[in-house]
């Protein structure tokens, strides 16, 4: 990253005094991930997270044309679940040779930190060839009462004595508020909230693995359905699947030789909220991290967020994608209702007519919920041509990584 660069960071960051950067060491254009491969995504299945895991592992291969005996890192997260061990790939697939473990990859923020985590084990020469995965059985759990999303917060000490009994539970009522605040502040109507939900359902209904198929969402039909704590509807609010996905990670100078055109990791950044995950102790309940996360990341790309085609949000409400979408440059603060207006979300609607095409496979919201890898993969396949709804001419792309206190930014460029 250019010193410049890092100074104009530092300089920005010192005015925002509710978070932080990580400073990320420069990566760019060491690490390309070269193969994808998805389970199906759906509600309860009574499918096991590890195997869905190893499912996608397989599928990652395949799609990459490498052998289970060539893999020699894997990267799952321990903060989610502790899903597969080296050992269960081995079993699975029959091998024997020593694998690089790290329990810093997965999804959420993690899905484009982890990146940067294998760069340096490209450097120390402690892999070659690194699988990230993340799986998530939610929908059987909830069906089973045995497992929710909510469980954390549920259980976290401080949330169930202070946050719990005064009625700021579950996730939805924490994210209600940030809204309303946000709506107060700036103004932002219920109207163009409904601009998410609208363009993710539009973009589940024309991809082939997204849940979410049954009915087009309007302005009205949006409008129409009841109130579970304002301003949302269930149209906000991320769906509980079952489904896995896995991405295969190389040295970009080994990255040429597989039947895929290499896309390249370009920028990463990571930021903190201070206080956090104490969501009620936010400072600034109407921004997230991004706003340390996508500058930095920017700027070891050494790109202008003009020149992103593209982004992945990580939507587990429709208001938190459109705070990152400001917090990531898109706009400035409290313009984020106005840039999403008339289909500016949308796959296929003109660059020249402003906006951005925003989780082109239906987020979170409508194509599955595995807490950000499956935008991963969505944008794999946009730089390299093969989407559902393509994006013309899609050469750079933007993930937005998240989990409230924390947010992770990463930059990828088609070879």
């Amino acid at each position: 990253m250019k010193k410049k660069s890092i100074r104009q960071l530092k300089e920005k960051t010192k005015m925002l005094n509710w978070g932080a950067p990580s400073e990320l060491d420069d990566i760019n254009g060491e690490v390309s991930i070269v193969g994808i491969g998805e389970t199906i995504y759906s509600g309860p299945s009574n499918r096991s997270a590890k195997l869905m895991a190893l499912e996608a592992i397989e599928k990652a291969l395949a799609d990459a044309e490498i052998s289970p005996k060539d893999v020699d890192g894997l990267m799952i997260n321990a903060q989610i679940a502790d899903q597969i061990t080296p050992q269960d790939f081995h079993d699975y697939f029959c091998t024997s040779q020593n694998i690089w473990f790290s329990k810093e990859g997965g999804a959420m923020i993690w899905g484009a930190t982890c990146t940067h985590t294998a760069a340096h084990a490209f450097r120390k020469s402690m892999a070659n060839c690194i699988v990230n995965v993340f799986s998530v059985d939610w929908a059987s759990k909830r069906e089973k009462s045995s497992g929710t999303p909510g469980d954390w917060h549920f259980n976290e000490p401080m949330k169930s004595a202070f946050e719990i009994p005064f009625g700021w539970y579950p996730q939805i009522i924490y994210f209600a508020t940030f809204a309303n605040r946000h709506m107060h502040d700036y103004g932002t109507s219920q109207e163009q909230l409904a601009e998410i939900p609208i363009a993710f359902r539009k973009h589940a209904n024309g991809h082939h693995g997204a849940i979410m198929k049954e009915k087009i969402l309007s302005v009205d039909s949006y409008l129409s359905q009841s109130m579970l704590a304002f301003p949302f509807r269930k149209e906000d609010c991320c769906l509980i699947s079952d489904g896995a996905a896995a991405f295969v990670m190389k040295p970009t100078i080994s990255a040429y030789d597989g039947p895929n055109p290499p896309v390249i990791v370009e920028g990463v950044g990571h930021g903190k909220i201070a206080g956090a995950p104490y969501i009620s102790q936010q400072c600034d309940i109407t921004s997230t991290p991004q706003a340390f996360s996508a500058p930095w990341a920017l700027a070891m790309a050494e790109r202008d967020v003009k020149e992103i085609d593209l982004i992945a949000v990580y939507d587990c409400f429709s208001m938190t994608a459109l705070m990152q979408i400001e917090d990531m440059g898109f706009c400035s603060k409290g313009e984020g209702g106005s840039f999403i207006e008339n289909q500016r979300l949308h796959f296929d609607r003109p660059r020249k007519k402003g906006g951005i095409p925003c989780n082109t496979h239906g987020g979170l919201l409508s194509h599955a919920y595995v807490l950000g890898i499956a935008h991963i993969v969505e944008l794999i396949r946009q730089l390299r041509g093969q989407a559902d709804n393509q994006v013309e001419d899609a050469e750079v792309a933007a993930y937005a990584g998240f989990t409230a206190d924390e947010a992770s930014t990463l930059i990828l460029r088609r070879s």
